[in-house]
């Protein structure tokens, strides 16, 4: 997947910024560029919505940047929106309620809490909107129109399949630092694991959640040692909750004897897999979720064919460290393919 740039400023079209309580609500418009006659039927005319967790995680920026290079290209009008905090549905409702009200023909959405958002989906598609979740499901997964995503349950077998050949027979003492209650990626990624590995979660020694901190995952981990001193396995639902694990354990001594494994493969990610702090992830591909939704709006609007199901938008495992029988990419393709 090759690397994008973001867009210049010079090729957004400025539109309403709307204050509310949780998010920042933005328009970037694509237009046809310098009167080119884009074969778009008049710039803006088609409008996207895309609804993030966050504006400052990478993963989500870099899907942001994904979706806006699409509209581009499309020649749609892209709006977005932002929670302050992963979890943030009270934001999520209302960026989905102003997009409404604004004309967009559809919503991508990544929710902050899968059961909670749906009756607000349920009211954008009774006025004809089409909604896709990226990235994280909802609950159930058929309350969206479709699914463009990473198989987490997938991306969490990968490195339960690593990590139990890692560990050559030997008695695993697993701690499981999770994301957080009511979000399904979370769930699928340490069931996932759990399948991948051969255990269950009465194998787990310590569980956390972390929300996908990294000084929650420091504190995470330095309560599982208390706990557990002998841990010697610890899954992660992202990286920055790695790197968190990471610390607390140097800060022990532990950090060369504990095998630990996460998910998300991000640059920053990568490079600790390069640098021996992480010995596996599972790499995800943001830029093409948001690709492949705006895609798929604008062939709702010019024809009113709906997106449905779920498209896996491909994972890798990335590590130095291959193990017989489980398919791994080294950190170089980790590296080129990263994202933040």
């Amino acid at each position: 997947m090759s690397r994008t740039t973001r867009l210049s400023s010079s090729l957004l079209r400025a539109a309403a910024v709307t204050g509310v309580a949780a998010l920042t609500l933005t328009a970037c418009g694509s237009g046809s560029g310098s009167g080119s006659g884009s074969a778009s039927s008049g710039s803006g005319d088609v409008k996207v919505g895309l609804i993030t967790k966050t504006d400052t995680n990478p993963f989500f920026v870099k899907m942001k940047e994904g979706a806006e290079k699409t509209a581009k290209s499309e020649g749609v009008e892209l709006m977005t929106a932002a929670g302050k905090f992963d979890g943030d549905n009270a934001g999520q409702i209302t960026a989905i309620e102003n997009m409404v009200a604004a004309g967009v023909k559809g919503i991508l959405i990544t929710p902050s809490d899968s059961k909670a958002i749906v009756p607000a989906i349920a009211k954008a598609q009774a006025k004809g909107v089409l909604v896709i979740a990226l990235d994280t499901p909802t609950e159930p997964e058929s309350a969206v129109d479709a699914l463009f995503a990473t198989d987490n349950v997938k991306a969490g077998e990968l490195i339960g399949e690593y990590a139990k050949a890692a560990m050559a027979g030997k008695t695993a003492k697993i701690a499981a630092l999770d994301l957080a209650p009511g979000v399904s990626v979370g769930v699928q990624r340490h069931d996932g694991f759990l399948k991948g590995f051969g255990a269950t979660d009465s194998d787990v020694v310590c569980a956390q959640d972390t929300g996908g901190d990294q000084a929650k995952g420091q504190t995470a981990m330095e309560n599982c040692l208390q706990k557990e001193p002998d841990i010697n396995v610890v899954y992660t639902i992202n990286e920055p909750a790695a790197l968190g694990a990471y610390t607390a354990l140097k800060a022990k001594g532990r950090e060369k004897d504990v095998l630990i494994v996460s998910v998300d493969g991000g640059c920053t990610g990568t490079q600790a897999v390069k640098d021996g702090k992480i010995a596996a992830t599972s790499q995800q591909y943001p830029l093409k979720m948001a690709a492949q939704g705006v895609e798929a709006v604008v062939t709702y609007a010019k024809g009113g064919k709906k997106a449905s199901g779920y498209t896996d938008t491909g994972v890798t495992l990335i590590t130095d460290k291959p193990q017989t029988g489980v398919d791994s990419k080294d950190t170089a393709f980790g590296l080129e393919n990263c994202w933040g």
